[in-house]
């Protein structure tokens, strides 16, 4: 697993293990140096992503590796566009070549199904409609899909791209300052006025991690059919509904301050999920007031702590 002490990194490793895998759990585990994860059984190898000696033990008689560790954000790609490509795009294929030479049976990676499309104006997204992404966040992560096939194809190395719609939940570290329920939430819990891109009508497919990462875990060790698949809960909320959400959760009737959309923002991003449906059964969800209270209560206890 690299990306190991990340956000849903630190979730699919406990997934992983309680479905019975071995798990090797790779990341720098920088700050406090205490794993994210709950699980005591999983191997903490701790290295740089930007080191290829580091990332070649990491892989080495690994059958199944997983990449779900980003040096960006979407907001941090798209203040310098040039960095995506020196630190992911490019660490990546390294991984990729040190995966090949280790024989690495398979490889998955942690893409975006929130950005990849671009607004296109559907109502769902299939993994068989075109990619149109305007942020540099997004055009990064098709990038690395692309380098998938063409290693597949030198190499024979099987890879799956998972198209993660927006996950949610416990284990989001507050500098990546990603996700709006996340942020928000932190925001209400500082006190603040919480931040609306846009007039609230933008919608998205927002899912919980333990949610996402079942579903993952449910491919470990199968042969999937197809290359892509989109991950989500299939269903749409506008930031309005997801705002009314956080009041009903948290009690507090938080005030909200207006801002202008990012002109790379897309109106609406909902997954169409029948591919994984088809092939891996019905995924169950949680209601969204159910995950954000998951969610506020773990970040009530960062503040506590």
């Amino acid at each position: 697993m690299i990306g190991a002490n990340g956000f849903i990194g630190s979730h699919l490793v406990d997934a992983l293990v309680g479905a019975g895998h071995t798990v090797t759990a790779f990341d720098r585990f920088s700050g406090s140096g205490v794993p994210s994860f709950r699980s005591s059984a999983a191997t903490i190898l701790r290295g740089e992503f930007l080191s290829r000696s580091d990332l070649e033990s990491a892989v080495q008689g690994q059958d199944l590796v997983f990449h779900f560790l980003s040096t960006t954000t979407p907001a941090t790609a798209e203040s310098d566009p040039t960095l995506d490509v020196r630190t992911n795009v490019a660490q990546t294929v390294e991984l990729l070549e040190s995966c090949a030479s280790a024989g690495v049976d398979r490889f998955f990676f942690a893409s975006t199904g929130g950005a990849i499309y671009g607004g296109q104006g559907k109502r769902e997204y299939v993994e068989t409609d075109r990619t149109l992404p305007v942020s540099p966040y997004a055009i990064g992560k098709l990038t690395i899909e692309h380098y998938l096939r063409y290693f597949e194809a030198m190499h024979g190395l099987r890879s799956t791209a998972l198209r993660i719609s927006n996950p949610y939940g416990t284990r989001q570290h507050p500098n990546k300052k990603q996700g709006l329920i996340p942020i928000a939430l932190r925001q209400i819990a500082l006190g603040e006025a919480v931040v609306q891109m846009g007039d609230g009508s933008m919608v998205r497919d927002y899912i919980y991690v333990d949610d996402v990462v079942r579903m993952i875990a449910e491919m470990a060790g199968q042969n999937p059919a197809h290359e892509v698949y989109n991950l989500g809960s299939g269903g749409g909320l506008s930031v309005v509904e997801v705002l009314a959400s956080l009041r009903r959760v948290t009690g507090i009737d938080f005030t909200v301050t207006s801002r202008p959309a990012p002109k790379t923002f897309v109106d609406r991003v909902v997954l169409d999920i029948s591919r994984y449906r088809g092939e891996f059964g019905e995924p169950s969800f949680e209601a969204l007031d159910d995950g954000v209270a998951a969610t506020w209560q773990g970040i009530l206890s960062e503040h506590s702590g």
